[in-house]
């Protein structure tokens, strides 16, 4: 006898459908599994058994046939362990076959029977959704998340156990409530930045126009502490860009916790690789880039970082995507980031131009040499900074950030009047800067910034950029020369 279900399996950070064909007919007992499984799918013929016996099933010992079309796409994890137990127990006659069409299965079964959840829930129910599925049905730790996709029925249940209601006539599970994505969560203050009144306006240009952010200074001068304070004052995800960023969290296994209207903050150790940090493996999976996507990318310490690492940035720094290329295949993933990195001015912390810098001239080289200047150039505000003196520590604490967010929020506005929807002025393109107002005194700034900094095209622009970003924040319908003077100040290095 013959009994189809349909499960879905992980692909980049989208969900592919997958059709579980069992067979069950005469001959030596024997459990087969084709289609290009992984050695997780392939375990799943053990775990299936286990927990269909256990939970009272009796087990066909005949020749088992289970196929996973389409047969040239790669199936991976255990979440079809769900799928392939319903649809031999239609194959076995020991539910009604017949109950099982329209429906998707998603989950890892434990011996006992019970589900266990799996990543890429709320992925599974779009893409249930978009393959004209009636519903699918998973586990209950993944049910907030997969409630989430409208227009297609959500059912949770516990075990495999629960399969026998099919028997009933009655279809099992209870529908969840999806996730809040509105909820919050408390986040560092920018009220502890104490002084540091250039670094904390740069913070908020580059959150209200998502302009990378690179700050040099000795140990202690406040750049971790301010890089890590940047989520608090972005303005809230939109509805789309929630859902997205709830996909990719859903894919990456985060569960439930990883889940919320906060946008991502992403601060991998300089000891990434370059897969870790863009995405890579076999089959692909989402980097640290994709995974900050709408959020903030921090590298602390980024000329700690190796090189390789650091230059396979530059691409998705421009387009706002990686594309992954192998063997197998090819994924393109979003990741649109804004990127904040700090960095020490020389190996020892304290600066060249400090007499107790002991750094000989070739190893502070050497140093900075991890930051090409082809991807410092694709970073749009520069600045150093110091220690922060005595007074300014014991002083009252800096403007809390709540208001910075406010007008962030308004300058944001503004762009997305100018652009659409969950854009920026850091993603204008060169059209849309050749089209910015410009004061006449402005332009001239840049010009002669142009022709006598060694300034490149592209610095060119995202100058302009920057520019744009400050003049929205104080509401300026064009670019005025105090605008371009603060822009231009910002693309260099110098304390």
């Amino acid at each position: 006898m013959l009994a189809e279900t349909t499960a879905f399996t992980i692909d980049g950070i989208s969900a592919r459908p997958v059709r579980v064909e069992v067979d069950v007919q005469r001959g030596l007992p024997n459990f087969q599994i084709v289609g290009l499984p992984d050695t997780a799918v392939r375990e799943a013929r053990e775990r299936v058994r286990a927990a269909l016996v256990n939970c009272g099933f009796e087990f066909p010992l005949k020749r088992i046939t289970a196929n996973l079309a389409p047969a040239d796409l790669r199936k991976v994890g255990p979440g079809l362990d769900l799928a392939l137990a319903a649809a031999l127990l239609g194959a076995a006659g020991e539910i009604p076959a017949d109950r099982l069409d329209g429906w998707a299965f998603a989950g890892e079964l434990a011996l006992d029977g019970t589900l266990r959840p799996v990543r890429g829930a709320l992925a599974m129910a779009e893409a249930a959704r978009a393959y004209g599925n009636t519903g699918i049905v998973v586990p209950p730790a993944n049910g907030g998340e997969a409630a989430l996709a409208h227009g297609v029925d959500v059912r949770t249940i516990a075990g495999a156990a629960e399969l026998r209601q099919l028997s009933e006539g009655v279809f099992p599970g209870e529908r969840p409530v999806p996730v809040d994505l509105s909820r919050g969560s408390s986040l560092p203050d920018m009220r502890d930045l104490r002084g540091q009144d250039h670094f904390r306006r740069a913070l908020e240009i580059s959150a209200a126009g998502g302009h990378g952010l690179l700050v040099i200074g000795p140990p202690g001068a406040g750049k971790s502490l301010g890089a890590r304070r940047v989520a608090s004052i972005l303005p809230p995800l939109g509805a789309d860009e929630a859902l997205e960023v709830a996909r990719i969290a859903s894919v990456s296994g985060g569960g439930l916790s990883a889940i919320s209207g906060v946008r991502p903050f992403r601060a991998p150790h300089h000891t990434v690789t370059p897969a870790g940090l863009v995405g890579g493996g076999t089959p692909p999976r989402p980097g640290e880039i994709t995974l900050a996507h709408r959020g903030v990318l921090f590298l602390d310490e980024i000329c700690e970082f190796r090189r390789s690492s650091l230059e396979a940035l530059r691409e998705p720094m421009e387009t706002g995507e990686v594309n992954i290329v192998r063997a197998g295949g090819r994924q393109t993933l979003p990741c649109a980031f804004t990127l904040v990195a700090a960095a020490n001015p020389c190996p020892c912390g304290r600066g060249e131009e400090d007499p107790a810098c002991d750094c000989n001239p070739a190893a502070v080289r050497r140093y900075r040499a991890v930051l090409s200047g082809a991807l410092a150039d694709r970073i749009d505000i520069n600045l150093a900074v110091r220690q922060p003196g005595a007074e300014a520590m014991s002083g009252p604490p800096g403007e809390a950030s709540a208001e910075i967010r406010g007008r962030v929020i308004a300058a944001r506005f503004t762009m997305e009047e100018r652009y659409g929807s969950a854009r920026t002025n850091a993603t204008a393109t060169a059209a849309e800067v050749a089209g910015f107002e410009t004061d006449a005194d402005a332009a001239r700034l840049l010009s002669q910034a142009h022709s006598t900094g060694r300034m490149s095209g592209r610095a060119h622009d995202r100058t302009l950029r920057v520019a744009r970003t400050i003049a929205d924040l104080e509401d300026a319908a064009r670019i005025g020369e105090d605008h371009m003077a603060a822009a231009l100040q910002m693309r260099r290095r110098e304390a």
